[in-house]
């Protein structure tokens, strides 16, 4: 479009003019491809990767739609060189493809150039059996998941058609009674169905847990959900009995405290990563029965020794469900290898327009550091710099004012260190929930905040993933993970239920002004401008 809110550099970096009036719309698009580099004020930067490419080529988008993305929305002409590297790119995904015969596995091309490529690599060499014919190689049974690694590494992304044991038969229906699946939540089913495994990006509160029941109700095997802790199992066993036919005795919990093995087992990672004497001490689970279905909640957290297990479950259906995608460690291509590439995704904008999530107003309230703070900050270490910042107790008179602000809705005032999570609880005289917190104790607080008999409770990162708290319509975040993305994206999302306390949630982030804390929090919000969310700035003093 003429003078439209984008410029599209032959780098593949694609700058975005915020306040442009089409700057929403171009936005939306722009992030099923590209991802957020650099956030300021007035222009922000994505670029657009070769796995950005793969994962929207995966989830139906053809190079053709993705280019007239650039051109509707460029202010210039988008450079050819641009066009034709995004075509190519996108042609990649599935030249080759893994399939299967009667003898098992194999490497096919209908490109024999492509397949005498990779097959001259050494590291793919080591995973193939021979040659069958001049298009197909035979794979060895085990490498399934490591060739798909490898060959991602070569930027030849295979497309994995050799299909998936069916897993014991177990009934598992949808008790829709008052309710339905949303057109987005079936989509998201339809397109995981159709795709085989695979990965579903929803908003938080946006309901990925129905993506899963239902998915469970379409494949109607023995089901192994891997979730991020206790808590969340326990949910997950509530919601499974609450929205489909499964009972309580259908569902085994096997974690710390418990090991049920059932036809739907909900296990937590930190189990399935536990070692004794060296050894994974509970990888039996993953053959305790014939699984057809494995649901990976919130995939983005995947620890590294679950990716080298699941590179030996490429066998079993697979459903990765996340708010993002977004990985710190730059594993995103291992969860496209390995659990399957992106086949939906929906915008946090556009499930809010239509109401299924919350509004969120976001707030950066930026606190001067007193002076003799400043001198001892100077004078610190780099690797001291930010806890001195993140935990100045300048930030608990700022935390008591903006409770006072919102008197008659639930808080949740949530931090990294532990140390200035217990001054905060013992100073507002509100429970504090941490990870030494019991998990009997955990859920009796989270109970009692649903509830209203808590109205403020002071959190640390156990809330961040998967606890369901509809109520909450105030976040304050004193501290977090230095730059994590994923974290500042989860930690809103505990405010994004829909609710009827608030029409419109409030996320506040204090953060010490001119110092490391101020630079991290820049980084945190990146994946939130992405989707659509503005911080304003408002300084300490202004709050009454």
């Amino acid at each position: 479009m003429p003078n439209g809110p984008l410029i599209v550099q032959s780098d593949r970096t694609v700058l975005l003019e915020v306040a442009h009036p089409s700057a929403g719309d171009a936005r939306h698009e722009l992030a099923i491809f590209a991802e957020l580099e650099r956030a300021p004020e007035h222009i922000h930067t994505y670029r657009i990767t070769k796995l950005g490419l793969w994962n929207a080529r995966a989830a139906g988008h053809t190079p053709d739609e993705i280019l007239a993305t650039l051109e509707r929305w460029s202010k210039y002409d988008v450079p050819a060189s641009v066009t034709i590297d995004i075509a190519e790119t996108m042609n990649r995904y599935g030249r080759l493809s893994i399939e299967r015969d009667a003898d098992g596995l194999l490497l096919a091309s209908t490109d024999a150039a492509v397949i005498r490529e990779v097959s001259k690599s050494k590291k793919i060499a080591e995973l193939l059996e021979g040659k069958v014919t001049d298009s197909t190689y035979r794979i060895a049974p085990w490498a399934r998941g490591t060739l798909k690694q490898e060959l991602l590494k070569l930027s030849w992304p295979a497309e994995d058609n050799a299909g998936y044991r069916p897993g014991s038969h177990y009934d598992v229906a949808l008790r829709q009674e008052g309710w339905s699946l949303r057109h987005y939540q079936e989509k998201a089913v339809s397109n995981f169905i159709n795709g085989g495994s695979g990965v579903v990006v929803l908003p938080c509160g946006a309901g990925k847990t129905l993506v899963g029941a239902a998915s469970m109700a379409a494949t109607k095997t023995d089901t192994l959900i891997l979730v991020t802790n206790t808590v969340s199992a326990r949910q997950w066993r509530d919601e499974l009995i609450k929205r489909t036919s499964l009972t309580a005795d259908d569902i085994g919990e096997y974690s710390g405290s418990v090991k049920e093995v059932k036809p739907v087992t909900i296990a937590t990672y930190q189990i399935l990563t536990a070692k004794r004497k060296g050894e994974f001490a509970h990888l039996a689970l993953l053959d305790a029965l014939d699984w057809g279905l494995v649901v990976y909640d919130e995939v983005h957290l995947l620890p590294a020794p679950v990716f080298k297990l699941t590179a030996e479950l490429q066998a079993r259906r697979r459903l990765g469900l996340t708010a993002t995608l977004v990985r710190e460690d730059g594993r995103e291509s291992d969860v496209f290898s390995l659990i399957g590439p992106k086949r939906f995704d929906a915008p946090w904008k556009e499930i809010e327009q239509e109401g299924f999530i919350s509004p969120a107003i976001c707030k950066e309230i930026r606190i001067d550091l007193p002076d003799d703070e400043r001198l001892e900050y100077a004078a610190a270490s780099d690797s001291e710099r930010y806890r001195m910042a993140a935990t100045t107790p300048s930030k608990l008179s700022v935390v008591k004012r903006l409770i006072a602000q919102h008197p008659e809705e639930r808080i949740l005032v949530i931090g990294q260190y532990l140390d200035q999570l217990a001054e905060l609880g013992a100073a507002l005289g509100v429970p504090e929930i941490t990870g030494a917190t019991p998990v009997d104790e955990r859920e009796r607080l989270f109970q009692a905040f649903r509830e209203g008999t808590e109205r403020v409770i002071v959190v640390s990162k156990v809330a961040n993933f998967s606890v369901d708290l509809p109520e909450a319509s105030v976040a304050i975040q004193v501290s977090g993970a230095f730059g994590s993305r994923q974290e500042e994206a989860q930690r809103l999302g505990r405010l994004l239920r829909p609710k009827k306390s608030a029409d419109v949630a409030t996320f506040y982030t204090l953060v010490a002004r001119d110092t490391v804390d101020q630079d991290y929090a820049q980084n945190r919000q990146r994946f939130l401008a992405e989707q659509g969310y503005a911080y304003e700035i408002v300084d300490a003093h202004t709050i009454q």
